[in-house]
């Protein structure tokens, strides 16, 4: 994934974050990250937020990113 789009990412996650709660409000945030992904970079975006999970996955390593914002894991990654 480009500089850019890593950037991305990380401030897209960061606003989801603060706008809902991890707790209560994960498919918000896992909705929201998606979405913007999506109108940004053209569908179809996917997205996985946790504390603890093991993806199995082939990622093309253009549209693949993995990162942890405090104690939670985001995993983004766009197939098609």
């Amino acid at each position: 994934m480009s500089e850019d789009m890593q950037r991305d990412a990380i401030d897209c996650a960061t606003q989801a974050l603060e706008k809902y709660n991890i707790e209560s409000d994960v498919g918000s945030i896992l909705l929201y990250i998606k979405e913007e992904f999506d109108k940004k970079y053209y569908p179809a975006w996917h997205c996985i937020v946790g504390k603890d999970f093991r993806p199995c996955v082939t990622p093309d390593m253009e549209r693949y990113i993995c990162f942890h914002l405090g104690q939670e894991a985001i995993l983004l990654f766009k197939c098609g």
